[in-house]
C-alpha cells in the first residue's frame, strides 16, 4: 500500500518538551513502524499545499492524519481534494487531536466537540469488538500510563462500528476507536496520541494504526456512476 502521513508539524518545532519526544516530528514516528510493510511518504503543513499535491493524493491508498493547534490554517480547497479522494475510495486514519480538523467536521457534519483535560492520567482502552480486524494482536485491553484525557459526549454521527472505548483515571469514558464510511471510502478515528505523551511509540497503539490502515484500503473498488443512465435492456414500446 502507498500510504501518506499528514503532520501538522508545529508543536515539535516550537516547544522543547514536545521535541524530546518526538525529536524528527510525530509523521516520522509514525513511519518508521509503518515503512516496514508499507510505501509510506509523509507531508506537512508548511509544504506547498501542505504537501497534499493531486499527485500525492492520487498515488495515496490511506492517509493518516495528525493535526493540533493550526486546524483553521489548512487551505479549504486542499480539505475538499481530500474529501473527494476518501468519497473515491482513499481510506483516511484520523488520530488523536485530528477529531477537529476540517476534512474530519467534513466528513462527519458535526461538531466532533468533547471534554479533554491534561492531567498525566492512566487511559485504559477496552476492546468493544474482539472479532474487529482492528482488534488483531490486541488483548482484550490495554493501559497507557500517561495521557490526555476525552470524555463524552463526543458530537460525531453514530459510529458505523465501536471499537474500542477508553476509561481514564479520573472517572471519563470515551469512544477511543470509531469506523465511518463515506462514499467508497472508510474511516478510522482512534484517540491515543497527546503531543507531549510517547504514546505512539506504544507497540499496541502502533498495532491498532496498523490495524486500522489495512482496514481502510480499499482494493479495486469500482467507482459507480450516478445521473442519466442508459438503460440495460431494451425498453419495449407501450
Amino acid at each position: 500500500m502507498n500510504i501518506t502521513i499528514w503532520n501538522e508539524y508545529r508543536h515539535e518545532k516550537e516547544n522543547e518538551t514536545v521535541k524530546a519526544v518526538y525529536p524528527e516530528g510525530i509523521h516520522h514516528a509514525l513511519a518508521s513502524f509503518l515503512n516496514v510493510e508499507h510505501n509510506v511518504t509523509t507531508a506537512t503543513l508548511d509544504e506547498p499545499q501542505h504537501g497534499l499535491t493531486d499527485e500525492v493524493l492520487s498515488q495515496t491508498d490511506v492517509l493518516v492524519w495528525w493535526g493540533h493547534k493550526a486546524h483553521d490554517e489548512v487551505e479549504d480547497l486542499i480539505v475538499e481534494k481530500v474529501k473527494q479522494r476518501v468519497l473515491d475510495g482513499m481510506g483516511l486514519v484520523v488520530l488523536h487531536s485530528g477529531h477537529f480538523s476540517k476534512i474530519f467536521k467534513s466528513l462527519m457534519g458535526t461538531s466532533c466537540d468533547l471534554k479533554w483535560r491534561e492531567a498525566d492520567e492512566k487511559e485504559r482502552l477496552w476492546v468493544v469488538d474482539p472479532t474487529h480486524p482492528i482488534t488483531r494482536g490486541i488483548e482484550s485491553h490495554f493501559e497507557l500510563e500517561k495521557e490526555e484525557i476525552y470524555g463524552e459526549h463526543f458530537d460525531i454521527p453514530t459510529p458505523d462500528e465501536t471499537v474500542f472505548i477508553s476509561w481514564f483515571e479520573g472517572g471519563e469514558v470515551f469512544r477511543s476507536g470509531v469506523t465511518f464510511k463515506r462514499g467508497n471510502g472508510k474511516i478510522f478515528y482512534f484517540r491515543p496520541g497527546h503531543e507531549s505523551y510517547p504514546t505512539y511509540y506504544n507497540t499496541n497503539v502502533q498495532q491498532v494504526i496498523k490495524n486500522g490502515i489495512v482496514w481502510a484500503y480499499s482494493s479495486g473498488t469500482p467507482k459507480h456512476e450516478y445521473g442519466n443512465a442508459i438503460p440495460l435492456e431494451k425498453i419495449s414500446e407501450k
